[in-house]
């Protein structure tokens, strides 16, 4: 079982964990360490750093376009990995890296962990990775390099599904929070609480990170009563869009997700 960050982060944290997603390489190419160092100084307590596809299938539009963006840019897995080189010495968050299985195949998938290792990143999210797959054959090569792998559940997925899922993970499971892309707002429906009832009631041994639709302070406190934390992935990409220098926006962004009520006197 790794010991990585990231299952350090879940023994020593157990609420409230805000987890930002970006993608390597927008708005441009040079940003991804930069944006990195923000996240940590303004209170991420992990990041995921999208490898941008051309076909991006479980992305909403927003992430769909900053993909494009940093393909344009140059961004790919040799660059990325480049650029995380030496990131250690400045940054001590979990590292995930998500994308798809295409580039990693075309990369090499044990050779893949292994760079990804040795520039500290701990764990994977690979969709459209089979899971029979993944226990069949990919299992030993991620542990092998003390790598995580991150699996999503959504409102489809069956009660057995979900347990097999829980005794595979040894880091989080990433709670979808509806059948939709990334971007989509969360909706407190009934259908919605059901399905997050029906996971709680699973008593799963590992911690669940609500993610699709997370967008602001409101959505990520309704998550954090229901999960262990949650994912804002299209909302940030917005905010890295508006026209200050990219280190104020990451730090406007998250203030706005994790400052305080003011309280009246």
């Amino acid at each position: 079982m790794p010991n990585n960050r990231l299952t350090q982060l879940f023994r020593e944290k157990t609420g409230n964990l805000l987890n930002v997603y970006f993608t390597a390489g927008y708005p441009k190419l040079e940003d991804t360490v930069t944006i990195l160092e923000e996240l940590e100084a303004s209170g991420a307590d992990l990041v995921e750093i999208g490898m941008p596809f051309s076909d991006p299938l479980a992305d909403g539009p927003t992430i769909q376009a900053s993909n494009m963006v940093a393909l344009d840019n140059g961004m790919s897995l040799k660059v990325l990995l480049k650029q995380l080189e030496g990131v250690r010495e400045k940054v001590t968050l979990p590292i995930i890296l998500m994308g798809y299985l295409n580039p990693v195949m075309q990369y090499g998938f044990e050779r893949f962990c292994e760079d990804a290792a040795r520039v500290g990143v701990d764990g994977l999210i690979l969709p459209d990775l089979p899971f029979a797959e993944y226990e069949e054959e990919y299992k030993p090569i991620l542990e092998k390099h003390g790598l995580s792998l991150i699996f999503l559940i959504t409102p489809q997925t069956s009660d057995t599904r979900i347990r097999q899922i829980d005794n595979l993970t040894n880091s989080f499971i990433y709670m979808v929070s509806s059948a939709s892309t990334t971007g989509s707002q969360v909706q407190t429906n009934d259908a919605q609480q059901a399905y997050f009832s029906r996971v709680r009631n699973l008593g799963l041994k590992n911690p669940l990170l609500i993610g699709f639709g997370i967008s602001d302070k409101n959505s990520f406190e309704l998550a954090c009563q229901t999960a262990h934390g949650a994912i804002i992935g299209s909302a940030f990409i917005k905010a890295l869009q508006n026209p200050a220098e990219v280190r104020e926006n990451v730090r406007g962004f998250l203030k706005s997700i994790k400052s305080e009520p003011t309280v009246q006197a």
